[in-house]
C-alpha cells in the first residue's frame, strides 16, 4: 500500500462527515435531541442548552464506512480479525453512549444511564473483546517503551484489557466538555497511533482505522469548533475512548496509551484528585473538575482553553512517537 492511500483515507472520512452533517444536524434538531446543560456547570455554558447532541453518530458512520471501503479496496479480506474487533469496540461503546444520550435528551433524565449500568455494559464488551483475542492466541505480553523488554502478564493480561477499555472510554468521555476539545485532542492521539502502526512492521487495518477516525474528527470539527453547532455526546466520546484502547492493545503499545492519551489521563486525574480532596478535607483543589472547567472559571476563554489542550495533546502525541520510533 502506497503512502497516498493514507491521505485518501483521511480525505474520504473527512468528506463523508462534512457532507452528511448539514443533513444530520437539522434532523437532530427536528427530533429535539438537544443537549441539557447541568446547572452546576459553568454559567457560560447555559447558552449552549438545546444544541443538538449525538453528533458522534456521524463520526461512527464515517469511520465505519471509510474503514470498510479502504479495507475492501486494498485488502482481499476486508473483514479481517483486526477490522472486526476495531469496529466491534467502536460501535459497541458507541451504542452504550447512544443509550446514555437517548435517556438524557428523550427521557429527560439529565444523568442518563446510572454509573453501574454504564460500567456493566462497558465491562461486558471488554470481556467479549478478551474472549475474541484469546481465540486468536493474542500475545499476553506488554512491551516496555524504548527498550526490548517484554513482560508476559499471563493471567493478568485480561485484567489489563478490562482496565484499558473501561478506563479509556470514561477518561475520553470526561474530556468532552468544551467545543472542539475532544475532537481535536482525539484526532492528535489517533494520528500518533496511525503513525506508529504504519512504521516498522506496518499494520494496515489499524492504520486505516486510526486515520479514518482522524479524518472523521477533522470533518466533525467543522461543525463542532466554537461556537459548536453540534455536540458529540456520549455516543462519540465513549466510542472514541474504547477505540483508542483497542488500537493500543492491537499494536502492543499498551503502555504508550498513557503518554499519547496524556490529556485524557490528566483530565481523569483532576476528577479523582478533586473527589478525594473534597471527601477527605472538604476542600476543592480545582475550582471545578474536569480540569478544563478549572481554567474556564479562572477567566480563560473557551477557545483559549481548547487550543491550549490541543497543544498539550500535540506534545503528548509527539512524545509518544519519539519514544517508540527514535528511542525504541
Amino acid at each position: 500500500m502506497n503512502d497516498y492511500v493514507l491521505l485518501i483515507t483521511i480525505a474520504v472520512a473527512f468528506l463523508i462527515t462534512v457532507l452528511i452533517s448539514p443533513v444530520f444536524i437539522p434532523f437532530l434538531r427536528r427530533l429535539k435531541f438537544g443537549q441539557s446543560i447541568r446547572e452546576e456547570g459553568p454559567e457560560s455554558h447555559q447558552k449552549k442548552s438545546g444544541t443538538p447532541t449525538m453528533g458522534g453518530l456521524m463520526v461512527l458512520f464515517s469511520v465505519s464506512i471509510t474503514t470498510l471501503i479502504m479495507a475492501a479496496k486494498f485488502n482481499p479480506n476486508p473483514m479481517s480479525f483486526e477490522v472486526f474487533l476495531l469496529l466491534f469496540v467502536l460501535i459497541g461503546y458507541g451504542l452504550i453512549g447512544f443509550l446514555d444520550d437517548f435517556i438524557k435528551v428523550v427521557m429527560k433524565r439529565n444523568l442518563g444511564l446510572t454509573s453501574k449500568q454504564k460500567l456493566l455494559a462497558q465491562f461486558v464488551i471488554a470481556v467479549v473483546v478478551y474472549m475474541i483475542l484469546r481465540q486468536h492466541n493474542f500475545p499476553t505480553y506488554i512491551g516496555v517503551p524504548a527498550t526490548d523488554i517484554q513482560l508476559d502478564l499471563g493471567l493478568l493480561y485480561p485484567v489489563l484489557i478490562l482496565v484499558m477499555l473501561v478506563g479509556a472510554s470514561n477518561a475520553v468521555n470526561l474530556t468532552d466538555g468544551l467545543d472542539g476539545l475532544l475532537a481535536g485532542t482525539a484526532a492528535l492521539a489517533f494520528g500518533a497511533f496511525a503513525i506508529l502502526a504504519w512504521t516498522g512492521n506496518p499494520q494496515f487495518e489499524i492504520t486505516i482505522f486510526s486515520l479514518a477516525i482522524v479524518g472523521a474528527l477533522l470533518g466533525f470539527l467543522v461543525f463542532n469548533a466554537h461556537p459548536a453547532k453540534v455536540f458529540m455526546g456520549d455516543t462519540g466520546s465513549l466510542a472514541l475512548g474504547g477505540a483508542i484502547a483497542i488500537v493500543a492493545i492491537l499494536t502492543k503499545l499498551e503502555i504508550l496509551l498513557v503518554i499519547i492519551g496524556g490529556v485524557f489521563v490528566i483530565e481523569t486525574l483532576s476528577v479523582i484528585i478533586q473527589v478525594i480532596s473534597f471527601k477527605t478535607t472538604g476542600k476543592r483543589v480545582f475550582r471545578m473538575s474536569p480540569l478544563h472547567h478549572h481554567y474556564e472559571l479562572k477567566g480563560w476563554s473557551e477557545w483559549r482553553v481548547v487550543t491550549s489542550f490541543w497543544l498539550l495533546g500535540l506534545v503528548f502525541a509527539m512524545l509518544g512517537i519519539y519514544i517508540e520510533v527514535w528511542l525504541g
